[in-house]
């Protein structure tokens, strides 16, 4: 009996550690199975909350200035911000597999919100925001070298100026950086293709300003002039032809410019009468680009200096719409004709990349004048040779030309924005040294050459 009851007795209490022990399994399955519930919630008489996989935003004083910029224009190092906290929990094996999949989850999440975590591009540069910064590489080319391309009234060089250091600084956008220029590049890049640029006087700068950079002024023999091919020939009678065109035979790149001051047709009103008006068709692109569109790859487009009722009475220039002449007095004041001119070219270009979706249209902001105490021909004057009195930064939000900026907006026209960058180099000008200064006349509104225009087309080459 004695031996039955302890047999009995140690029997019930191997039961009771089987029990014991199964009841302990179960509450150690049941406890990770809901760590992470009760790791959600406060514990008593506290607000902090438990360790548990968090995704934490670095403040912006520990970040290194590389990384200040990179976030504040929208690009974000995974391995820099976002850190994945999980040290602190619990490596149990089951637990570790749920975090890995929260992780993941909340990972997947925030790709999916925002790519926060997927390598991307930066936000498009916004070339026009920046600061002239010194560059004793500068210039480009030399004015001395580059007389093949470069009209003797631009090249300061050649005249009486002496001081030449606005030739020495570059355009520094704040988020990104323009690649260096390299002629034989820039042509390799532009194999076969056509440049062209359409637009007033100061379109021709940046014409000739293109050309001396890709030959770095010297002569390339193996440049031919087609000019004939696009009608570029001097008019019996006419000081210049109408525009150039030249092709970089090795690679076979075109850069041409035609001048048209207004980019809207102008039409001869009696063909017979040398002294005849002109009927200047505002709804109308200049003639020239519809009949040579096709064949462009790049165009750039601009316009400008001549709205002003001087230019349109000196040139004898009445205004059209719809094929009659204007009837509409808001339509007669000169800035709404502007106006009405950018935004039908635009419109126009806009059509043309729609159907060749390869073409490349910008349209050049307004470039800024600097005369003081007077205009043109009324002794306005721009003696500054001092950089950068004007300040060295652009930092405002929109173009300087409120125009063209609204007529590309919502279009597929590009903007090139030289106007504020423009408007802090005043002493680039040609100013007392141009040809008309002995008759008291000073050239407040052309550049020399190298000079600004330069980095006019290294913004533009940036975007292409």
């Amino acid at each position: 009996m004695a031996i039955n009851g302890s047999f009995r007795g140690l029997r019930g209490k191997k039961l009771s550690l089987a029990i014991a022990a199964i009841c302990s399994a179960l509450l150690i399955w049941t406890w990770e199975e809901t760590t992470l519930l009760i790791n959600s919630l406060p514990p008593p008489n506290s607000f902090e909350m438990l360790p548990s996989p968090v995704i934490l935003r670095s403040p912006m004083h520990h970040l290194k200035h590389e990384e200040k910029q990179q976030y504040e224009h929208g690009y974000t190092d995974t391995n820099s911000i976002d850190v994945i906290l999980t040290e602190q929990i619990d490596p149990t094996a089951g637990i570790q597999s749920v975090i890995s999949e929260i992780s993941t989850s909340l990972i997947t999440k925030k790709v999916d919100e925002s790519s926060v975590n997927m390598p991307i591009e930066k936000k498009g540069c916004k070339y026009e925001k920046g600061k002239w910064v010194a560059d004793m590489r500068r210039p480009l080319y030399s004015g001395f070298e580059c007389k093949q391309w470069l009209s003797d009234m631009w090249a300061c060089r050649l005249m009486q100026r002496e001081d030449f250091s606005y030739e020495s600084y570059r355009w520094q956008p704040f988020d990104c950086e323009i690649p260096e220029f390299d002629g034989s590049e820039f042509l390799r890049r532009m194999r076969g293709k056509t440049i062209a640029l359409v637009g007033d006087s100061l379109g021709r700068q940046q014409f000739q300003s293109l050309i001396c950079m890709i030959t770095g002024g010297k002569h390339f023999v193996l440049v031919e002039d087609v000019g004939i091919e696009y009608g570029l020939v001097k008019a019996p009678g006419a000081v210049r032809p109408d525009g150039w065109a030249y092709r970089f035979s090795e690679t076979g790149t075109t850069i041409l410019y035609y001048w048209s001051a207004t980019l809207c047709e102008l039409e001869r009103l009696n063909r017979s009468d040398p002294a005849t008006n002109y009927a200047m068709h505002l709804d109308r692109p200049v003639p020239f680009l519809t009949n040579f569109i096709h064949r462009f790859d790049v165009l750039v487009l601009n316009t400008g200096h001549h709205w002003n009722r001087g230019k349109m009475r000196a040139n004898r220039w009445e205004m059209f719409v719809g094929g009659k002449p204007n009837a509409d007095r808001k339509l007669s004041e000169i800035g709404n004709a502007k106006n009405l001119t950018i935004r039908c070219v635009v419109k126009w270009a806009d059509l043309q990349i729609s159907q060749n979706p390869e073409l490349k249209v910008f349209f050049r902001t307004i470039s800024p004048r600097h005369f003081l105490n007077g205009d043109w021909n009324s002794g306005g004057s721009c003696n500054n040779t001092k950089p950068l009195l004007r300040g060295s930064e652009v930092l405002q939000e929109g173009s300087m030309d409120a125009v063209v900026e609204s007529a590309v907006k919502g279009s597929k026209v590009k903007l090139l924005d030289i106007t504020a960058l423009s408007g802090l180099r005043d002493e680039g000008h040609i100013a007392r040294d141009s040809l008309t200064a002995a008759k008291g006349v000073q050239d407040c509104l052309h550049w020399c050459l190298p000079g600004v225009p330069d980095t006019w087309n290294e913004i533009l080459c940036a975007q292409l």
